[in-house]
């Protein structure tokens, strides 16, 4: 019985604080931001891999950063992506590549808004700190990648070497699809640990975000899911919006994630708060 109330205490405060914060407007804050700076992201990073000698980083880009969503919603936009990011471009320090990864730090910045708001922080750390932090995320994301897409080159020796010592694991090996999927989640969990602990002001244990990182790692799956089964079932999207159908949908569905990770943050906050009085009554 216990559990139950302080599920609903820890569930009442979250929603509450989400829903009397403006989260629904941040979601859309979140989402949009993402979108822009998804793209300039990608345009920045493939032009560092190419400058470092990973020719074949924007098809491996394109799939740890799509792999995770529904291919109702990731095929189309994918495919222009990957002819986005093999044009060929000039050099690396160009003005362009620099303001692409200028545009990607927003989107970071955007994560930190809204996650200030979600654990109820107010933000003293100067706008100079701030803004190189973003960059830095943004230059880490990008070699990260670089390094996973030259890791990926010896993926068929990999299979290869699994298949002749396992032979169950031999179907799975022939689209390479379950090691995909695992590599980009697994660079969703790391993500969502760094912004949780670093973005944020203030500081936090990581035993104190993992009730938010499962309930968006989750969430996230049930919601994918859902939204792929509406669009394949209910949705209209091509007959209402034609050419831009692909754009609305990213769109809906970032709005969906953004929601998700915010509440994320909120549980944590929740969570803490819970322990917190429940320390303060018992001493």
């Amino acid at each position: 019985m216990r559990k139950i109330v302080a599920l609903r205490r820890v569930l009442g405060d979250a929603l509450g604080h989400f829903n009397d914060d403006d989260g629904w407007a941040m979601a859309s804050h979140l989402a949009i931001s993402a979108l822009m700076a998804l793209f300039p992201f990608l345009i920045f990073a493939t032009t560092l891999a190419s400058f470092l000698g990973a020719q074949a980083f924007a098809e491996t880009a394109v799939h740890l950063v799509f792999d995770t969503w529904p291919d109702q919603i990731a095929a189309p936009i994918a495919r222009e992506v990957v002819n986005v990011l093999t044009v060929q471009r000039g050099d690396l320090l160009t003005f362009g590549v620099a303001l692409a990864g200028f545009f990607a730090s927003n989107g970071v910045e955007a994560l930190r808004t809204s996650l200030n708001r979600a654990y109820r922080v107010v933000e003293t750390r100067s706008i100079w700190f701030r803004r190189t932090q973003s960059i830095v995320f943004v230059l880490i994301a990008t070699v990260g990648f670089v390094a996973i897409s030259v890791l990926l080159v010896f993926a068929p020796l990999i299979a290869r070497f699994l298949e002749a010592r396992f032979d169950w694991i031999q179907p799975y090996m022939g689209t390479i699809t379950l090691w995909r999927f695992v590599i980009a989640s697994a660079v969703i969990v790391f993500a969502l640990v760094a912004v949780h602990i670093w973005l944020p002001a203030g500081k936090r244990r990581l035993v104190d975000i993992v009730p938010g990182i499962i309930f968006t790692l989750i969430a996230w799956l049930i919601g994918s899911t859902v939204f792929a089964a509406y669009l394949d079932n209910f949705a209209s999207y091509v007959t209402t919006y034609a050419g831009l159908a692909s754009i609305m949908i990213a769109v809906v569905f970032l709005y969906i994630v953004s929601v998700i990770f915010i509440l994320g943050g909120e549980l944590n906050a929740s969570v803490r708060r819970y322990l917190d009085a429940r320390a303060k009554v018992a001493g």
